[in-house]
């Protein structure tokens, strides 16, 4: 007998749009064993069925709902489906970058909740971030390997947000070994990316069709990549004909796979700089010193992690803006990006815009940059939609 969870009155609304969390205020009460991702059905208060899900008592987000189907099982079959219909998704995504790494499930995004998983050549990396996820790893893993045959399996849930599920962080490989970074190739661009060490995943599969498409506006140009990580943006800005790149990122192993990504395309590294530095030293610096550029790149990492924090990250966000602005050349161009879920995208301009006011220039936003194709949005879940960006004219 499946246990159930009942809602306090009217607290059903968001279930009957689909979206696929419950929250803890929302539970008026449960019945029968409620363990640690355990599947439970959802009921409304006057017992209108609503969900099946994974129930998780350590969490503000006490259910996460894996289908709203009541005749459907959470077993191999329901991963196995829900992989094939996110492959089948993405393969025009797949053919049009000429890539051989691509995020495969983007958690709640693909009926997955909690669960992420990227393809890097014959490599896949798993991150279980929820309760219910980590219950049904060995039906994950049993699904990937029919969907995936021969492919290697690395697990990178080594992220702290599964401290807020009762879970501890895990780290390893799971089925083959992976002893070196890989070598990925998209837009006819090859990268390295180092799956054990690396951010996220091992790299930022997100920023795919941002780094082609800010390169086209760098052909002759002379661009700093701020954050720089591994170099991507500068790697994409050589190839498409910048005149020369400054890598800036305070991780020297960043900066040496930047390196190793001019030699392995066969790029000038007489046009390339990298430099170990704060960003928001550097940035004042080369602001008092009217240093100038026709390109810069600010992709920071994450600065908002909760809800606290937003006004804080909004004013990181401004001076790093504020300080690119005064350092573009007239009719130059600012590529700026936040990932923070919590950041609208109406704030960020915001702050983009109060930046250029204080700067005393004259800004255009000529483009919006959004993630990757491969990391959709489903409708019913507007958090899914986290990376924003302005492509922008400087005056």
């Amino acid at each position: 007998m499946m246990s159930k969870v009942y809602l306090h009155p009217t607290r059903e609304k968001s279930l009957l749009r689909k979206h696929p969390w419950v929250f803890s205020k929302a539970v008026e009460r449960t019945e029968g064993r409620c363990r640690r991702g355990d599947t439970v059905d959802v009921y409304s208060a006057d017992n209108q069925w609503l969900g099946r899900g994974a129930f998780s008592p350590d969490s503000q987000i006490r259910v996460r709902i894996w289908t709203f189907d009541e005749k459907q099982s959470i077993d191999n079959a329901f991963f196995t489906q829900r992989i094939q219909t996110a492959m089948t998704a993405r393969q025009h995504v797949i053919n049009q970058a000429n890539t051989n790494a691509y995020r495969v499930i983007a958690a709640e995004s693909d009926g997955l909740p909690g669960v992420t998983i990227d393809k890097y050549d014959d490599v896949l990396v798993l991150q279980l971030l929820s309760a219910g996820a980590e219950k049904h790893r060995d039906k994950i893993l049993w699904s990937l390997n029919k969907c995936f045959p021969e492919h290697r399996i690395y697990d990178r849930s080594d992220v702290d947000v599964r401290k807020k599920e009762g879970l501890e962080p895990i780290k390893g490989p799971v089925q083959g070994e992976v002893l070196a970074p890989i070598t990925i190739r998209e837009n006819d661009v090859s990268i390295i990316v180092d799956i054990e060490n690396g951010h996220k995943t091992g790299f930022y599969l997100d920023q795919r069709d941002n780094r082609y498409i800010s390169a086209q506006y760098m052909e002759g140009a002379d661009v700093l990549n701020c954050f720089c990580y591994t170099g991507t943006f500068a790697t994409y800005a050589l190839k498409y004909g910048a005149k020369h790149v400054t890598n800036v990122d305070v991780s020297q192993p960043a900066l040496d796979i930047a390196k190793a990504h001019i030699e392995l395309n066969h790029l000038p590294m007489a046009q390339a700089t990298f430099i170990k530095q704060d960003v928001f030293e550097l940035l004042r610096e080369y602001a008092q010193s009217d240093k100038m550029f026709d390109h810069i790149v600010l992709d920071p990492p994450k600065f908002v992690d909760s809800k606290s924090s937003l006004n804080r990250a909004a004013r990181g966000y401004k001076d790093i803006n504020l300080y690119a602005m005064k350092s573009i050349r007239s009719g130059g161009y600012l590529s700026t990006f936040s990932c923070s879920g919590l950041m609208s995208s109406d704030l960020f301009q915001k702050i983009v815009s109060d930046a250029a006011l204080d700067a005393g220039r004259e800004v255009r936003i000529i483009k919006r940059y959004s993630q990757a194709s491969d990391h959709p949005v489903a409708t019913n879940f507007p958090e899914g939609y986290y990376l924003k960006g302005l492509l922008c004219q400087v005056f």
